[in-house]
This record gives structure tokens, C-alpha cells and sequence, in this order.
């Protein structure tokens, strides 16, 4: 099969306009910013998830402008997730509601199964009692892979696995999806489909989470006192959160239209390869376009507890070729943009919608001029 041409990646750009799309962890990191996105390109945006776990994230400077709805909820909850979607009816689903750090789920394992597994199940199992044709753009984590620490970039038929609660729960929400996709997708009359996209680390504007080098850095910076990191050389496959999800928009716009077939079920999506960093030079970068002096960087060893993986990345040339995906956003432009909306949010109290859509703009013209 040939990759798509460069008309069919446009159409990214189009394809959302008065659709209605249900965004699952709408109140997250990713969520909020991908449910801006959609609402700027005409989407009817709908959303299900917990609380925003904090009040100065990116969900709080859209959320008066982006949802037609949204439903307070435990993905986990089967009986809530049925009645949301049964009520909100939508014609896509970007399905991201789990919980994604990987030191909490050595503090809470059974939350973090309940979450990324069960929640998981009562999404797809309700998307699948649809009347009608539902597409899922199912979000999972390049920490599905069974990984091995070599240099080696993963591909979307290396094997799954995980030693750690985290990555094993993104494992097994994989083979949640195959289930329900072979078991029940594949056989349904409309012909709806799910297909798994997988991303490493992502940056930008308006993510606090706890325990993420980025939103760290911005408290030490804020804080004027020194970061401290456990794991300096360990080396991720950073990306700006608009790549991330140009590529999961590309997807939903995509796939659907192409014959179903066992390589279109996954996609990977990450920097180019000469882009992975290590942790310590990308809190460094971080301070360099800080606009105030910083103290810098402390490291202090790990505490033994988190088995983190030193080196992992995905290969994405499986998007280049069908999809016509690339990174838009070398590694410098994504860390200035994601540095200029922390200043613009704490130093210069700016109106932070109008910046997050300007960003989008930005990325968008980028995306069409390349």
C-alpha cells in the first residue's frame, strides 16, 4: 500500500467541521488541547472525564469556549460511560482519559488498572452499542512496547509488554482494543473502527502534572530554586503536543476512508530520531528561553522505587508512509513555543486562549506551507 498523497494529509484541515466528537480526559494535559483544535477546525467538541487536577491548566483557558457538553465522570463508572455516550451520540470518539504518570502508579497500581484497562473496556463497549457508525482514535503510550533498552526504534508489531504497573496497564489496554476490535468492531453492520495511535513525551504549554520535567521546571523556575531530576541521561522521544495530535487528528481524518487491513489499526507518532534528548539537556533548554534567571539544575538519584526505562523510542515511519505524517515542530521551535506560554501565562498575565490559539495557527500554517 502507498503513503498518502499530500491533498489526502490536508484534509486534516476539513475533515472535523460540524461533526460531533466526544473527547474523553477533555480536562488533561492533551485533551483540553486537542478539544481546542477541534472546535477551531468546526467540531461540535463533547467531553467525559474526571475534574482538571489543576486550576491554572490549559482546560481552564478554553473550557468557556470549546464544549457544547461535558459529563463529570469516572471512566472506570460502565453504567455513567453508557448513559454519556448514549446521550452525546457522536460521530467520533478521541478516547485519552487514563492515568498517566508513571510514578503514581507504583503508588496506586489497582487505580491506575481500574483507569487505563477497565475504563478503557466501558469506553469501547460503549462506542460499539452506537446505532450508528462511531470511529475511536483509541490513545495509548510508546510504554506499551515490551522494551528492551536497546537503540532499536519500536515498531507497531514489536511485541507489548511491561514490567512497571504503568507500562504493563497501557499493554493490556491494547489488548483491550484488539479484543473488542476483532470480537466486535470488525462485525459491526456500520462498519466503525478503532484504531490505536502511540506517543512518547510531549511538551507544551499549560500541562502542571505533577512529576513531569517540564511542569517541574516551571515551578522551579517560578519558585526561583533549583530543579532537581532522578535521571539526567535518560533519553525520550520528546515531540510539542500540536505534533502529537496533528498526528491523531491525521488519523481520524484518514484511516476511515482507506480499506480496513491490519496495518491501519496502529500508528506510532514521535520526533524525528535525531531529535530524542536526554532529560538534563531539555531542562537546560528550558531555562535558556526562561526570560528570568533561574538557579538551574540539581540532580539527585533515583529513589529506586519507579524502574524507568534509560532509553526508548518508536519508529515512526509507518505515518510518514500512509498517513503523510511528519513532525512539523523541530525540537528548538517546540521547546520556545512551549516556554513562550508559561511566560506569557506567569509573567506577563496574557490572555492564554488567545495564545493557545495562536500557537494552533502558527502550527497550522507550518503544517500547510511543509
Amino acid at each position: 500500500m502507498n503513503g498518502v498523497d499530500k491533498q489526502r494529509a490536508q484534509t486534516v484541515f476539513t475533515a472535523f467541521a460540524g461533526k460531533r466528537v466526544l473527547v474523553t480526559g477533555h480536562t488533561g494535559f492533551k485533551g483540553a488541547w486537542l478539544s481546542l483544535w477541534l472546535a477551531e477546525l468546526g467540531a461540535e467538541v463533547y467531553g467525559i472525564s474526571l475534574p482538571a487536577a489543576n486550576p491554572e491548566g490549559i482546560y481552564s483557558q478554553v473550557k468557556q469556549v470549546v464544549f457544547r457538553g461535558e459529563v463529570t465522570l469516572d471512566i472506570a463508572d460502565q453504567p455513567a460511560v453508557l448513559a454519556a455516550v448514549e446521550s452525546i451520540q457522536p460521530d467520533l470518539v478521541f478516547h485519552l482519559a487514563a492515568q498517566a504518570l508513571v510514578r503514581q502508579s507504583y503508588t496506586d497500581p489497582w487505580q491506575t488498572l481500574q483507569t487505563n484497562v477497565m475504563g478503557s473496556a466501558s469506553v469501547l463497549d460503549a462506542v460499539r452499542k452506537l446505532p450508528k457508525t462511531c470511529h475511536t482514535i483509541f490513545v495509548t503510550s510508546d510504554k506499551c512496547y515490551s522494551n528492551r533498552e536497546w537503540v532499536y526504534s519500536y515498531r507497531e508489531n514489536d511485541a507489548l509488554g511491561g514490567r512497571d504497573p504503568y507500562s504493563m496497564s497501557k499493554a493490556a489496554a491494547e489488548m483491550v482494543a484488539e479484543s473488542w476490535r476483532r470480537c466486535y468492531f470488525d462485525k459491526l453492520p456500520q462498519a466503525s473502527r478503532v484504531i490505536s495511535v502511540r506517543a512518547g513525551n510531549v511538551i507544551g504549554g499549560g500541562d502542571y502534572a505533577a512529576d513531569r520535567l517540564i511542569p517541574d521546571c516551571v515551578r522551579a523556575a517560578l519558585a526561583n530554586e533549583p530543579l532537581v531530576i532522578r535521571n539526567p541521561t535518560a533519553t525520550r522521544p520528546w515531540q510539542h503536543v500540536l505534533d502529537c495530535l496533528y498526528g491523531y487528528l491525521l488519523t481520524a481524518a484518514v484511516v476511515p476512508g482507506l480499506a480496513p487491513c491490519e496495518e491501519l489499526e496502529s500508528f506510532n507518532f514521535g520526533p524525528a530520531d535525531p531529535h530524542a534528548h536526554p532529560v538534563a539537556s531539555v531542562a537546560q533548554l528550558f531555562f535558556q528561553h526562561w526570560t528570568q534567571a533561574t538557579p538551574g539544575v540539581v540532580v539527585e538519584g533515583a529513589d529506586g522505587q519507579a524502574d524507568e526505562a534509560h532509553y526508548l523510542s518508536v519508529s515512526i515511519e509507518k505515518a510518514r508512509r500512509l498517513l503523510g505524517w511528519k513532525p512539523i515542530w523541530p525540537f528548538a521551535t517546540a521547546m520556545q513555543r512551549t516556554v513562550q506560554w508559561y511566560a506569557s501565562q506567569h509573567l506577563e498575565r496574557a490572555d492564554m486562549l488567545a495564545i493557545s490559539r495562536q500557537q494552533i495557527a502558527e502550527f497550522t500554517q507550518a503544517a500547510v506551507a511543509m
